[in-house]
This record gives structure tokens, sequence and C-alpha cells, in this order.
């Protein structure tokens, strides 16, 4: 769980900040994001092998190019 101290003389929006930093630190965003709906086995390794298909894409790609 992410937890922000309040820092004395510390304004609102600068603690709402460092709180959205760690949030996003933590990853838990992304979690919940990933989690908004039910994704079934078989799906999950379909989009890992399309991420793994892009990136290795990628990599090739900026190779060639330097």
């Amino acid at each position: 769980m992410a937890m922000v101290v309040l820092r004395s003389g510390e304004g609102q929006d600068s603690l709402l900040k460092r709180f959205r930093k760690k949030i996003v630190k933590s990853g838990i965003l992304s979690t919940v994001r990933r989690k908004r709906w039910f994704v079934s086995k078989s799906e999950q390794r379909r989009m890992e092998k399309k991420k793994a298909i892009r990136r290795i894409k990628r990599r090739s790609f900026t190779k060639e190019t330097e």
C-alpha cells in the first residue's frame, strides 16, 4: 500500500504529485488497469506472444539502422 506523509510546509499539490509518482513507481496503477476485465489464460498467452513479436521486431529494426 502506497503511503505519503505530509511534510511541514508542504502544499496539497506537491503532496498529490508525490503520491501519484509513488503509485506509478510501485506499479499499482498498471495492475489495476490490467485487472479491470477478466482475461482468460489463452488470451493472456496470445497477448504475451504478440508483445514478444513486437519487441523482437523493434530490436531488429534498431540494429539495422545503426
